[in-house]
């Protein structure tokens, strides 16, 4: 709710304070400003759940953060500027998935995804980046990847970074200021380091426990986080089925052969060399009477 209301997405209460960002008046007292849209484009918004198009490609994706600078039948068509596509390529090659670029965005891992939003706001020039649980859906390989890549652009690039987390481990290895926040109010401002388990259980109490993910002498000693494989038993155990891909050239051949089957049925298919109809001899071959035209049978059926 916090961001969306930063982000002008949704209006506060009314007689409530005012939201500014980067000195331009975001909304007041529930009223949010005519200006919002042209302030949006300098706000960058990195979602949980992602929000790109799937059936797309992850350019196209990160492309689409130019949206804001483009002409309406520019964006209806789909013909971006040569300027936003290096800029897309530029982005990618910053959060580090640049061989990406051309795949199906469908095809990308959760924190492949999750990078490909960051470029999208990249693109988009926003002067704040807001990320609203980036990781909440990330294994801990990716939720590293993702952190790490969002505190290279604050500090190697100057973009200022606003991100939401329920792990306070994550806060600590990577942020070095954190805001804590109880029943809507701001209860601690300050640097990260001094979120201590003895800290914050004073000032959340029991609910503490779940806010770190791991135990705290791992997080002096090892921030980044990895993932094992499973044991060699369980992956033995696997079924088949979950390691088989479908190939599409054989199901093509599939629905091919299977055309032809009903063709026969229905009285013969049609050869090929002359159009005529042609009569099945036997199990694996097909000949024409009057041509002389034969055709193997690749699967037998029956």
């Amino acid at each position: 709710t916090l961001m969306r209301h930063i982000a002008g997405l949704m209006p506060g209460d009314a007689g409530g304070g005012r939201i500014e960002v980067a000195q331009h008046l975001i909304q007041d007292r529930g009223v949010i400003s005519r200006d919002i849209r042209t302030m949006r484009a300098e706000i960058g918004m990195v979602f949980q759940q992602f929000n790109l198009v799937d059936r797309m490609s992850v350019l196209r994706n990160v492309m689409l953060g130019a949206l804001s600078r483009t002409a309406l039948w520019r964006s209806l068509l789909g013909f971006f500027h040569e300027e936003d596509a290096r800029l897309a390529y530029k982005a990618l090659a910053r959060v580090g998935i640049m061989e990406k670029a051309h795949q199906r965005t469908s095809n990308l891992s959760g924190g492949q995804q999750q990078r490909a939003a960051i470029a999208r706001a990249l693109v988009q020039r926003a002067r704040v980046l807001l990320a609203d649980e980036p990781i909440a859906s990330l294994d801990p390989e990716s939720s590293r990847n993702v952190m790490e890549t969002l505190r290279d652009l604050n500090q190697k690039d100057g973009l200022t970074v606003l991100v939401t987390l329920h792990q306070v481990d994550y806060a600590l290895s990577f942020c070095p200021r954190t805001i804590a926040l109880k029943h809507g109010r701001v209860v601690y401002d300050g640097p990260s380091a001094e979120l201590t388990p003895a800290f914050l259980k004073r000032l959340y109490g029991t609910e503490c426990d779940s806010l770190f993910a791991r135990p705290e002498s791992d997080i002096r000693r090892n921030p980044p986080l990895t993932i094992s494989p499973p044991p060699l038993r369980a992956r033995m155990q696997m079924p088949k089925w979950s390691l088989r891909t479908r190939d599409p050239r054989k199901e093509a051949t599939r629905m091919w052969q299977n055309e032809l089957e009903a063709m026969i049925a229905a009285g013969g298919a049609p050869c090929r060399a002359c159009g005529q109809r042609m009569l099945k001899v036997d199990g694996c071959t097909w000949t024409h009477v009057k041509c002389g035209s034969r055709y193997y049978r690749r699967i037998k059926y029956g």
